[in-house]
């Protein structure tokens, strides 16, 4: 497995001294963890463990977990849909407390759309609700660095989610993703992480 470091910004000595993560695919055996990490990442959907195991099981290879000393501090769910090989869905995006404020999410992205399932990927897609302003921010960054459009449109409404409590959930799609595949555009899995990209 190669690995590769992506330096921290000099310009920021905060960045410069954050920690180092290991960016790889989850397996069966991170379940568990990731299910504890969506729990205290509030406002996630929390979902089945069982889901968890699912989505290791069957979208390691467009999902990521990021570890330092052997403890997961994030994680990345995401799949290609059925029918859309040119796009990449991200469902959950997840940073524990510990390590926000240093690029990880958005380094789990690159990561995602680096690897090899994603090869023919221009588009990368999610759902955001109108109230969380992380993930909005996420988004619309991973698209500036990429020079790519993000436009944005209702998906679901809450009318949609019946009886429960929901809010609107926000249909992100980012692209084209211009070079995605090209020679010295790929990232790895087992990357290594320090700081913000």
């Amino acid at each position: 497995m190669s690995r590769r470091t992506v330096e921290a910004s000099l310009e920021n000595p905060a960045r410069a001294a954050a920690p180092a993560f290991t960016l790889r695919a989850p397996s069966t055996e991170d379940g568990a963890a990731i299910w504890e990490l969506v729990r205290r990442c509030k406002p996630l959907d929390e979902n089945s463990c069982y889901a968890y195991l699912l989505l290791c099981e069957h979208f390691s290879g467009t999902s990521v977990v990021a570890e330092k000393d052997g403890e997961i501090a994030g994680f990345v769910s995401a799949y290609i849909p059925p029918r859309k090989s040119d796009i990449v869905f991200v469902w959950q995006v997840a940073v524990d407390d510990s390590a926000r404020g240093m690029g990880l999410a958005g380094a789990m992205l690159e990561n995602v759309i680096g690897r090899p399932a994603c090869a023919g990927v221009r588009y990368m897609e999610t759902t955001v609700s109108p109230g969380n302003v992380a993930s909005e921010t996420l988004f619309r960054k991973f698209a500036a660095r990429r020079g790519a459009a993000c436009d944005e449109k209702t998906l679901f409404t809450r009318s949609h989610f019946g009886s429960a409590a929901h809010e609107d959930e926000v249909l992100f799609r980012i692209g084209p993703l211009i070079g995605n595949g090209e020679s010295g555009t790929r990232k790895r899995q087992g990357q290594h992480f320090e700081g913000e990209p």
